[in-house]
């Protein structure tokens, strides 16, 4: 394990990568002997200094959760991160994608929280009877740290890649859907890039959310009332660059989209 000077080190060092969109090198290539732990204290500093300049905690995002994502990024155990207020973006945008380093785009559903969820015992049917409603939402992947060779600790480290969350579409109650059935189909440009079911997330959307909710509570932590939490991605991450318009079709569920300039 890292002593707590590095781990200061390395997250000051990600928060400058966010602030110049520079992206540092590999943190298990220079530290091999860091491990999950400590990049889960890497995280709770970054949120630390971030929250020192200003920022303010508005949610959670689950990644890695599908077989999709696991094969894509040969990782095979999901992560957690952090949603700030300035992460949240309308339906329709217009995105700046030089803010973003290596952006990408993952289609997910997202649970709007009405009571606080709290582990370490947190069940699915936890998550249905807190959640207000379900929505879809398109996460625009980010980068802080090379990607070449990342494992999970880099990833965990980075906010698990959490770049920014586009919330569309028509919210729905859990009772009055089935939401391993949600589908999903994302364009860009006009052109069918993926496609995927809502089961794709550990057979179903919410098992990432009670997960998330016992996972965080080794650490005194819980899920709270009015939180919104990105359930984890059905698809795999796609690629955008300057000039790219994006749509989400999630069939009764409507659309999300949203333009890179």
């Amino acid at each position: 394990m890292l002593d707590q000077s590095t781990i200061e080190k390395i997250a000051d060092e990600l928060v400058e990568a966010g602030r110049t969109r520079t992206p540092v090198p590999r943190l298990t290539a220079r530290y091999p002997e860091m491990t999950v732990e400590d990049s889960y204290q890497v995280q709770n500093l970054w949120r630390k200094r971030s929250e020192e300049n200003g920022r303010k905690l508005v949610g959670r995002k689950i990644g890695l959760t599908s077989r999709a994502m696991q094969m894509a990024t040969g990782i095979t155990e999901p992560d957690y991160g952090i949603i700030f207020d300035d992460m949240v973006l309308e339906n329709g945008c217009t995105v700046q994608w030089e803010k973003y380093t290596h952006p990408r785009i993952e289609v997910e559903l997202a649970f709007k929280l009405g009571r606080d969820i709290t582990g370490p015992n947190a069940t699915i049917f936890d998550v249905l009877d807190a959640t207000e409603y379900v929505v879809p939402a398109l996460e625009i992947l980010d980068s802080r740290i090379e990607m070449e060779g990342r494992t999970i600790v880099d990833t965990i480290s980075d906010n698990a890649a959490m770049g920014a969350m586009v919330v569309g579409g028509n919210p729905v109650r859990p009772a009055d859907v089935d939401l391993r059935w949600i589908p999903a189909i994302l364009y860009k440009n006009q052109t069918v890039e993926e496609t995927g079911v809502g089961a794709g997330v550990l057979n179903h959307p919410a098992a990432g959310v009670y997960w998330l909710a016992n996972k965080i509570a080794a650490h005194g932590d819980g899920l709270k009332a009015g939180e919104i939490i990105l359930a984890g991605s059905f698809t795999r991450p796609m690629w955008v660059y300057e000039g790219d318009t994006v749509v989400a079709d999630y069939g009764r569920l409507g659309t999300v989209t949203c333009r890179f300039e």
